[in-house]
This record gives C-alpha cells, sequence and structure tokens, in this order.
C-alpha cells in the first residue's frame, strides 16, 4: 500500500521542495559533500594502514575522527543560531575542505607526517555537527511546513545514497590514484558546498525585533504540527498559502539564549524529550546489530564477507525505500502515533536475528529495520522543526543529534560480550526490548 501511494502520484511534496530554487542548491551541495565524506574514512584508513605498525593505529584513527563530534556539537548549535547559516556552512566547508586537501598539497612536496591524517579526523570530527544541525535548522526557512516530510526525506535519501556510493568509489579511486586523490576530490565537494552556501538568495539568520532586548522574542507552536514563521522577509509565494501560513502563527513567547535557558526549554518539551529517549534507545540497539553482523557473518552465515555485505546492503536498501514513501506519506495520524508504531515495526525486524544461520530471514530482518526506522527518523526531524522555537534551532538540533550520535557506541559495548559468549539469542531479545519499549511508551503517550 505504501509503495502505490508513491507510485500513484503522491510525490508531488519532492516536487515543490526542489521547486523552491534555495532548497535545492542548498541540498544538491550538501549531497555532495556527502559523497566526498562518504570516501573520506576510506582514504584516511588506508593511509594509516599503509603506516609501519598500522593495523594497531587504526583505533586512534576511529577515536580521532569521532570523539571530536560531542565537542564541536557542543560548540555548533549556538553559532549557527547567532550568524547567518549560509556563512557558517560555508567557512565550515572551507575549513574541513582545507584540511582534507593539506594531505594531498603535503604529498606533492615531500612525505605526509604519520600523525597528519590522525590531525585532518580531529578536525574533520570537530566540525561534523555544523552540517549535521545547520541542514535541517535551515529547512523550515526554505520550505513550506506541508513539504517538510519530503525535504527531510531527500536529506535522509542523501545520507543513505552517500553511504553505499563513497565508500566504494573512494575503494575504486583509492586503488587507481591513491588515498590522496581521494581526498583531493573531497576537498573539492567542501568547495561546491560552500558555493552553494553563498549562493541561497535568502538570509538563514532569525532577526530579532527592534523592541525586544534578551531573552528575545520568537513564535512558539502551540500544537505538535503547527509551523514556525521565519523572521527573515520570506519569498514571494502564491497569496493562499501565505494567507494559510499567516493564519496559523502562534503567539511569541521569550526564549532564553544562554546554553543552560536553551536546554531548559528543550526539557521543558515533552513530546522532544520523549522522542529524543526513543531515539537514542532505537540506537542502541543499532550499534548492537552493526556488531552483530560481522559477527553472524563470520560465524553463522554462509559466504563470510559477501554474507555481510548482503546484509548491509539490505539495511541500506530498506532505509532508502522507507525515506522514499515517507517523504511522499504524510501521517494522517498523530504524528507522535505514527513515529511510535514505524519504531514498534522496526523493533521487530530485529527478532530475525533469531533465525540465524538461515541467511533470508536475516537479511529480511535487516531490511525491515532499514525499512521502518527511515519513516521514523523523517516524520520525527519535522516534529522538532514544528517545536523547537526558531532562534534556538541550531542548538536544538546540534543538542539532539549529538546525543543521538554518543548511543550507537553504547550499543556495541552491550553486545560484544552477550557474542563473546555464544549468546545470539539473548542479544536478539535485548535489541528488540531497547527498540521497542520507548516506542510503546510514546505511543501511550498523549499530547
Amino acid at each position: 500500500m505504501m509503495v502505490n501511494d508513491v507510485a500513484g502520484g503522491r510525490l508531488a511534496g519532492y516536487r515543490r521542495a526542489l521547486s523552491r530554487r534555495d532548497f535545492r542548491v542548498l541540498w544538491l551541495g550538501s549531497s555532495v559533500s556527502l559523497v566526498g565524506d562518504g570516501m573520506t574514512f576510506v582514504a584516511l584508513t588506508w593511509l594509516v594502514l599503509s603506516q609501519p605498525d598500522g593495523v594497531r593505529r587504526l583505533g586512534l584513527l576511529t577515536v580521532c575522527h569521532t570523539l571530536p563530534v560531542f565537542v564541536g556539537g557542543l560548540l555548533a548549535g549556538p553559532v549557527l543560531d547567532r550568524f547567518d547559516k549560509r556563512h557558517v556552512l560555508a567557512v565550515d566547508s572551507v575549513v574541513r575542505g582545507g584540511a582534507m586537501a593539506s594531505i594531498p598539497v603535503v604529498s606533492l612536496v615531500g612525505e605526509v607526517p604519520p600523525a597528519m591524517p590522525f590531525v585532518v579526523a580531529a578536525v574533520y570530527g570537530l566540525f561534523r555537527m555544523v552540517p549535521l544541525a545547520g541542514f535541517p535548522a535551515a529547512i523550515p526557512d526554505l520550505v513550506p511546513e506541508r513539504d517538510r516530510d519530503a525535504a527531510n526525506a531527500l536529506e535522509s535519501l542523501s545520507f543513505s545514497l552517500s553511504g553505499m556510493i563513497g565508500p566504494a568509489l573512494g575503494g575504486v579511486l583509492i586503488a587507481g590514484f591513491g588515498g590522496e586523490a581521494v581526498l583531493a576530490f573531497d576537498a573539492l565537494s567542501y568547495a561546491l558546498f560552500a558555493v552553494a552556501a553563498l549562493t541561497v538568495r535568502r538570509p538563514l539568520v532569525v532577526r530579532r525585533p527592534a523592541s525586544v532586548r534578551r531573552p528575545f522574542a520568537v513564535r512558539r507552536p502551540s500544537v505538535v504540527r503547527r509551523s514556525l514563521a521565519p523572521q527573515a522577509s520570506p519569498p514571494a509565494e502564491p497569496p493562499a498559502e501565505a494567507a494559510a501560513e499567516a493564519a496559523t502563527e502562534p503567539p511569541l513567547e521569550a526564549v532564553p539564549e544562554s546554553a543552560r535557558g536553551t536546554l531548559m526549554t528543550l526539557l521543558r518539551d515533552r513530546v522532544l524529550v520523549a522522542t529524543t529517549l526513543a531515539f537514542m534507545a532505537f540506537n542502541i540497539a543499532v550499534g548492537m546489530l552493526l556488531v552483530t553482523g560481522p559477527w553472524l557473518a563470520k560465524t553463522q552465515l554462509q559466504g563470510g564477507p559477501q554474507a555481510l555485505g548482503l546484509l548491509l546492503a539490505a539495511l541500506a536498501a530498506g532505509e532508502l525505500a522507507g525515506a522514499a514513501v515517507a517523504g511522499a506519506r504524510t501521517p494522517r495520524a498523530r504524528p507522535l502515533r505514527a513515529i511510535a508504531g514505524v519504531q514498534l515495526v522496526a523493533a521487530a525486524g530485529f527478532l530475525a536475528l533469531l533465525t540465524a544461520p538461515l541467511t533470508i530471514t536475516v537479511v529480511t530482518g535487516f531490511l525491515v529495520i532499514g525499512m521502518f526506522s527511515a519513516p521514523m527518523t523523517i516524520w520525527a526531524q519535522s516534529l522538532r522543526m514544528a517545536r523547537i522555537p526558531a532562534p534556538l534551532r541550531g542548538r536544538g538540533f546540534a543538542i539532539l543529534r549529538t546525543l543521538m550520535q554518543a548511543t550507537p557506541p553504547i550499543g556495541a559495548a552491550i553486545v560484544t560480550p552477550l557474542l563473546a559468549a555464544d549468546l545470539l539469542g539473548p542479544a536478539a531479545l535485548v535489541m528488540t526490548l531497547v527498540a521497542a519499549v520507548p516506542a510503546a511508551v510514546l505511543l501511550s503517550m498523549k499530547h
């Protein structure tokens, strides 16, 4: 039924979102940059493996690549809220592009210092949260509320496609031209994203009313699906659409500017808190799954590396299909109920691990997890856009996405001793419960 909805003409939201020039330009630039990002870690890994004792240094590279994300997440939000997001995204692209370009430039004049890949990975991680928070924080200013599910689905599709294309393309380029050439390509992708951000015509900054000082006033939604009116001058829209948006403008409400005030504002919203905790729990289960997949391929399933590739391909294919459908089909039910429903179905997919060593059923489980986790991500992001006050969107998305990025390693740590003891059944049940129980709580909430 869901696929028939898409085939039957439910693509209007995608067409409307992409018809808006500023969103289209920013999305295309982000998509190109994400492909470059998908190639980068492969290239840095290969450079480190080429060093003496390179295998032992891979752990340090992973730490340098991921740990600074949490520090950068605390810094990125206030910057995105204070300055024009176009300029922040452009500066981020220039800084990270320069870091990537430094290795191929140094390689042209001499030998690359052994520590350089680690420094580049740390710079990448430190600034990683800028586009992760900046792009979704910009969407409400570029796309009307009715098309935000489609816009969020397009972002999700970019992530899924880049996760498939980037590493594969990086491997091919490394084989033909070396890791330095891949990093040069990534630097070029950053340059293109910087140009795209700077060519967005609409200012992506919240203007303070002249009569209001700290804390300043913004419009805050009183219901889940109510849109936030941007403070910058909007582009020309059809009169009927503009009138409809104006008719739903919520009352003005003071919003604090301090970091503590931002956190307290988010914590007072029980829907934001509940959905964030549910997503953190689901990501713990996904972290467990990403460790279990290789273990299954090595010890339970036939085919070894081919089986692992099939599992990951099924997960990615499910995410692509789920994102495409979710962007074309806005949930008719209350958003919180729809999010909880698809999370429960995705949680059920973890039970397929109990059927190992039957490869086909385990692959089907991975497909179900990917297919139903994508809609919950897209619909929840639209919900957050409606509930987070406009001046706090940068900080809000930075905080929430940093929290969700932090949880997969917890899952990896939980499942490792279970798999080491060959306890696949308990591991699968833990994954299912961790993903399903918070979804059941969401389903019972009244909002």
